[in-house]
């Protein structure tokens, strides 16, 4: 299983000083290995593949001051844990900066959002890096000169939209002003939108890309880049100029869905068939340490209990996540209704409502195997009363993939790709468009191309005995859509469902306009579940997005006058 292979630190540090600088966006001149050391196709490739590197969200200043987890590309913290989908986790004193960020209490000058902020903006650095060398190469020709900087270009449409939907305002850089010798040429003011820069940038990649590169499922494709604009599309309400791309990707882009929903959450089945862009992973590459692994959800993991390690015992599933998974007598989900009544954590067997089976996919819950480690149990959680007695699972590697697809018998470093845009997605993210601009009953068929997935009798999650571990109930729906509010609730429902954990939640809660009565109806019931969140409240017109980290506005002054503006309510 090899991928695009990820700079070493030292090397990216030779070829671009953004990552080790505390000036926001500021390098200084390529050092050791020179402009025309790299004005060649090794050289252009070596730095494209430093911009790849940086998906993952990892920096090369690992652990200090800015943990893995703080730019983590899954934004379990601030997609997952913000929402409905799942809490800190762990116990009460672990990671606090988390806890203020899950109450909506946080600051600006929290460690973990100037981590996120320097991850996306170190990955523009490298891409216009890129960009700049590309037409400098002497043995490339003009066709390969095209395709590096139309995989930088998407590569800086992708980390421009991170920072976009986690901070609103936030400035754009691109090639004619990023200067790797000039550290004022990046202190650029926060007052314009730009999503047309993000958009520009991706049309370019979608217009320049192959369809499929051979032997690189890494790098970024025509459609990669199509569902990434058709994204950013959708985060704008754009729906008709979102809907031909989705549609061209169904229909020409030659994926399909995989028969077992959990293959998409393995490492064994890494880039399969319904894959359009994963950020790659991989161990025993040959690194002194595990650099390349998974390190973002380096936490979330079961406490104990047997399974993977004793640590740490983050990133809990919530109960309000659980219960949406119980389905009614006809298989459907329930809406409305879902956190009336709990689905228990302990005694799980003795439940006897009918489930969607993606729920033992999701979540680990007592009394069911967790994978191939064994049955999952009260061992596996760090504190229930803090977080309460759900695991995550979409992140964990098997046991029987110990050593192959993990580091050196360390589960917690493995190579179970993120995939960040999968077929589900753009079938959805279509199903909503329908809704919004088309039909109905296509909005119909599109989710239920999703659900007859999840009800594959071979693809639930079984018992020793070959039963399945929960009572699954889970159908299409067979009556015709014909009331709109109706069906976008049913799609919006669904993209929960299929995505839960996946760092996506908060984000198109946001999007949809609904964030601040979904959180704020869910923290009224967990404040009485959690005590830690009493008092929580989502504040609208402000918790949208995230404060822009105070020291980057420090360091972005110009004689003394800050450049960026913060957002409101910080």
């Amino acid at each position: 299983m090899k991928k695009i292979k990820i700079i070493s630190a030292v090397m990216v540090a030779m070829l671009s000083a953004a990552s080790c600088n505390d000036e926001f966006l500021s390098v200084t001149p390529l050092g050791v290995l020179s402009e025309a050391t790299l004005s060649n196709a090794a050289g252009v490739n070596l730095v494209l593949t430093g911009a790849y590197s940086l998906l993952d969200g990892v920096q090369t200043n690992v652990g200090s001051p800015f943990p893995d987890w703080t730019g983590s590309a899954d934004n379990w913290v601030y997609g997952s844990v913000t929402s409905d989908d799942a809490y800190k986790g762990s116990n009460a004193g672990d990671q606090p900066e988390i806890s203020l960020i899950e109450a909506f209490t946080h600051t600006s000058d929290l460690t973990h959002f100037r981590g996120k902020w320097r991850a996306v903006y170190d990955g523009v650095a490298r891409s216009n890096d890129v960009i700049q060398l590309a037409p400098k190469a002497t043995d490339l020709s003009d066709a390969d000169k095209n395709l590096a900087i139309a995989q930088a270009r998407f590569l800086r449409g992708h980390y421009h939209f991170e920072a976009r939907k986690m901070f609103n305002k936030v400035p754009y850089v691109d090639d004619k002003t990023y200067n790797a010798a000039d550290a004022q040429s990046t202190k650029l003011p926060n007052d314009k939108e730009i999503w047309p820069n993000i958009e520009a940038d991706l049309k370019f990649a979608y217009d320049n890309l192959p369809n499929r590169w051979a032997g690189a499922p890494g790098r970024a494709t025509k459609w990669a880049a199509g569902a990434t604009l058709a994204k950013a599309y959708l985060f704008q309400g754009k729906y008709a100029e979102a809907k031909p791309i989705l549609e061209a990707i169904i229909n020409t882009g030659g994926y399909k869905l995989v028969d077992n929903y959990h293959d998409n959450f393995r490492a064994a089945t890494n880039n399969n068939s319904e894959s359009i862009f994963e950020i790659q992973h991989s161990v025993n590459d040959g690194a002194a340490i595990s650099n390349n692994g998974n390190r973002g959800a380096t936490l979330n993991y079961p406490y104990g209990g047997g399974a993977l390690t004793t640590c740490c015992g983050f990133f809990q599933p919530s109960q309000n996540l659980v219960n949406a998974f119980k389905t009614d007598a006809d298989g459907l989900p329930l809406i409305s209704n879902f956190n009336q009544g709990d689905v228990p954590g302990t005694n799980s067997q003795t439940y006897a409502g009918n489930l969607d089976p993606r729920l033992d996919w999701t979540v680990g819950r007592e009394g069911v195997p967790y994978l191939d480690w064994g049955i999952h149990n009260s061992q596996y959680i760090r504190d229930p009363a803090y977080a309460g007695p759900f695991s995550p699972k979409k992140n964990a590697p098997y046991r029987s993939e110990n050593g192959t697809n993990t580091w050196t018998g360390n589960p917690r470093q493995n190579a179970n790709n993120y995939r960040i845009i999968r077929l589900s997605h753009v079938i959805l993210w279509l199903a909503e468009c329908e809704v919004e601009i088309g039909s109905l009953d296509k909005a119909r068929e599109l989710v239920n191309q999703i659900r007859k997935r999840a009800a594959n009798p071979n693809g639930v999650v079984k018992l020793a005995n070959g039963n399945p571990a929960g009572n699954y109930v889970i159908k299409e729906y067979a009556t015709p859509w014909t009331d709109k509010a109706a069906a976008r609730n049913a799609v919006r429902f669904e993209q929960r469902l299929e995505f839960a954990m996946e760092g996506h939640r908060f984000f198109d809660l946001v999007r949809w306009g609904i964030a601040d009565q979904v959180i704020n109806d869910y923290l009224s019931v967990e404040q009485n579940r959690r005590v830690y969140l009493k008092g929580a409240k989502f504040v609208k017109g402000k918790h949208e997005y995230f404060p822009i980290p105070a020291q980057e506005i420090l360091n972005s002054a110009i004689g003394g006058t800050p450049t960026l503006v913060q957002n409101p309510g910080y």
